[in-house]
């Protein structure tokens, strides 16, 4: 998947700025798409001269001029084509896994440290998406909110990223106890 085609689907919730898009971005789209500002900024400018999006400028007294980006019928074209051909598999890059892989021969307890504060950053996500699902839903349950919704792939997008987080949750519970109890055996092993 391209940046393109995030900013493309960001786009369907209607105009935004560039700043919009980029809170967007670490809010919401961030559970399965990340990009700096400047990536968003450069992909902006790519996709108006590409005449994917259309850019307007909007006059502020007190504030530098912004520009509302908005997806044209050729972005939405593009979109509806991309969305038809088959994703690439996913492929994970993890470096902590890289760590946890080569942890018998390395600094075990600064691998188990690295765990806890993914641990921890995976709950502060968590907690994040949480809120952010608390606001879509609006009142009301998962079924309603899915039956009346105009757009539900916000959504589903939103519980695919708390089930990713979850996971590295229970995943880093299982590791710091399998790293433990093998660190209690070594260390009941010297002293035997």
């Amino acid at each position: 998947m391209s940046l393109k085609h995030a900013v493309l689907a960001a786009l369907l919730e209607g105009e935004a700025s560039g700043y919009d898009l980029a809170k967007l971005f670490d809010v919401s789209v961030a559970n399965f798409w990340a990009a700096t500002p400047q990536q968003l900024y450069r992909e902006l400018e790519r996709l108006s001269e590409a005449g994917l999006i259309a850019a307007r400028v909007v006059q502020q007294e007190r504030r530098p001029n912004k520009r509302m980006f908005t997806l044209t019928e050729t972005g939405l074209a593009d979109l509806v084509a991309y969305t038809a051909h088959p994703p690439k598999p996913t492929a994970v890059r993890d470096e902590l896994l890289v760590q946890v892989q080569a942890c018998d021969a390395g600094d075990t307890a600064a691998v188990r440290a690295h765990v806890r504060e993914r641990m921890e950053a995976a709950r502060g996500k968590l907690a994040r998406y949480e809120r952010l699902r608390e606001r879509m839903l609006d009142g009301r349950d998962e079924e309603t909110y899915l039956r009346e919704a105009d757009r539900v792939g916000p959504f589903l997008t939103l519980l695919r990223g708390m089930a990713f987080e979850q996971e590295n949750v229970r995943w880093g519970e299982r590791a710091l106890a399998v790293l433990a109890g093998r660190e209690a055996r070594r260390t009941a092993g010297r002293t035997a």
